[in-house]
């Protein structure tokens, strides 16, 4: 899941069907979703049966930030996993930020840990460690947007808060056959305008029928059943309710996010041992740039060196050395935003005047092979350290 991408200006009306503003069409169309959802919801940690008791929101904005820009089947053995070192807001805002950063590798987009660490603080600090409950108090906490703050009130408590995220902006486009394309800010407006209609009444907020369930049965529609492509509109619940199968334009509906035009980026990363050949250079990572916070090896990103001699020449400066590259480790390809980047790795030997030393403003170390495994790194950062014998 991920919070709906900024939307662009247009003034055009937005084509779609408006029967969404028929109330008894949305209320038939929620008896059968969550009718369906009754029996085919997927067994989670951080939710709980129909009808039950609530989870924490505490549990549910570790899930929500977690399913931001990652897949459930990655997500369920991460958050088993941080629940139990953090299984309170007070162990989260207590942790240390290179033990935190261990616990989040491998789910990428790492601001979100920093943002969620910031976010426990606060809550401790001005909510006496209990997660707010207002929508107002939940969306000013950091890393948390609009649809984070309604999916966890919503779920939590559930409280009548639209939310809309990947799933759900393409079942609700597909309902009403919105045609708009995604990301402008016309359709943005209407599909938040249908998520907020299609939650049910006052008068249904039992637990079984409420905006709890119901927000949840329409994420695991898209998740399941009306998926991106090739959607399996046989199985699904809401069929003959569903607009775009009417029209025959449930592939076409949701209109697509402009692609993103990537820019090719060359960049060299540099294993450097010590004189003993036991321990290797690395440095915590600091803000501003990428993955900061973690761990990595000595590293150029800024694509701007065509060359691993000029990239180490660069490399030394910032060391106080002399960075003498040796033989080619890894070629590792992978993309960063609009950046799709290979990664030229070699072995290096330094030469300083005074060793230890650094002109760098956050401190280098010489680690072994052991204390590499323990430290947080990024995707590539521990391919690196793996391929270390």
């Amino acid at each position: 899941m991920s919070e709906p991408k900024h939307a662009a200006v247009s003034n055009e009306p937005v084509l779609h069907d408006p029967r969404w503003n028929d109330a008894r069409w949305r209320s038939r169309l929620r008896v059968r979703l969550i009718k369906w959802f009754t029996m085919h919801a997927r067994a989670l940690p951080w939710r709980t049966p129909v009808g039950e008791p609530l989870n924490d929101p505490y549990r549910v904005w570790i899930s929500e930030i977690m399913l931001q820009q990652t897949q459930v089947a990655t997500v369920t053995a991460y958050y088993k996993k941080f629940m139990k070192f953090y299984p309170k807001v007070e162990q989260l805002a207590a942790a240390e930020e290179t033990a935190l950063m261990s616990q989040w590798e491998g789910l990428g987009y790492y601001r979100r840990a920093r943002s969620m660490h910031a976010a426990a603080k606060q809550i401790c600090e001005k909510h006496g460690g209990v997660f707010p409950t207002t929508y107002e108090d939940v969306i000013n906490l950091p890393g948390i947007g609009r649809y984070t703050a309604g999916a966890i009130l919503s779920i939590s408590q559930n409280q009548k808060v639209p939310i809309l995220e990947g799933n759900t902006q393409r079942v609700f486009s597909r309902w009403a056959a919105v045609r708009g394309r995604l990301g402008e800010k016309g359709t943005t407006r209407l599909l938040w305008d249908i998520a907020e209609a299609m939650l049910p009444p006052s008068r249904q907020q039992q637990l079984a029928t409420g905006p709890a369930v119901f927000n949840q049965a329409a994420m695991e529609l898209g998740a399941l059943v009306c998926t991106p492509r090739n959607p399996n509109c046989d199985e699904c619940p809401v069929q003959t309710l569903c607009s775009a199968y009417k029209l025959g334009l449930q592939e076409q509906i949701p209109g697509k996010v402009k692609n993103i035009k990537y820019e090719d980026r060359l960049e060299f990363a540099f294993v450097i041992a010590n004189e003993t050949g036991d321990r290797y250079l690395v440095r915590p990572i600091p803000k501003p740039e990428r993955w900061a916070g973690l761990w990595d090896f000595p590293r150029v990103t800024n694509g701007k060196f065509e060359s691993v001699a000029a990239a180490a020449d660069f490399l030394g400066q910032e060391l106080s050395g002399v960075v003498t590259p040796a033989t080619s480790v890894a070629t590792i390809k992978h993309a960063v935003t609009k950046y799709r980047i290979r990664l030229e790795v070699f072995s290096a030997t330094l030469s300083c005047k005074a060793k230890g030393r650094w002109k760098a403003d956050h401190p280098w170390s010489f680690v072994t092979a052991d204390e590499l495994r323990d430290l947080p790194m990024s995707a590539t950062g521990r391919k690196i350290a793996d391929g270390i014998a």
